[in-house]
């Protein structure tokens, strides 16, 4: 699984619009395939702040992703409301998603 973590810095003036500003990109992308996940994520500290975590089946699930209409058209989307670059991690894990943590259980409801 290709697994990537992706921050975003947005400007003052579009931090309440980046979800909508980057809808069209996020459902385009969950429908790829190759996509296992891909959620936002707004930071408690900074308003301006997002994080992005997507997966991809393998590289070539991930090749395909980058080479798509949808891709470069939320780039240019993403481009005018972005503060900074933004900064990724991008690693091939093994796995096809999520596993449970194993040093946290629910406490039983009584």
């Amino acid at each position: 699984m290709i697994f990537i973590a992706v921050r975003f810095t947005v400007r003052p003036e579009y931090s309440d619009r980046w979800l909508d500003i980057v809808d069209d990109f996020t459902r385009a992308t969950r429908a790829e395939p190759g996509n296992l996940f891909y959620d936002w994520s707004r930071s408690v500290d900074d308003p301006h702040k997002f994080t992005l975590l997507e997966a991809f089946a393998d590289a070539e699930a991930g090749a395909a992703h980058v080479a798509s209409d949808h891709f470069k058209a939320g780039m240019e989307a993403m481009a005018t409301a972005i503060a900074t670059k933004p900064e990724i991690i991008n690693v091939e894990v093994p796995g096809q998603g999520w596993n449970e943590m194993a040093e946290l259980e629910p406490a039983a409801r009584h």
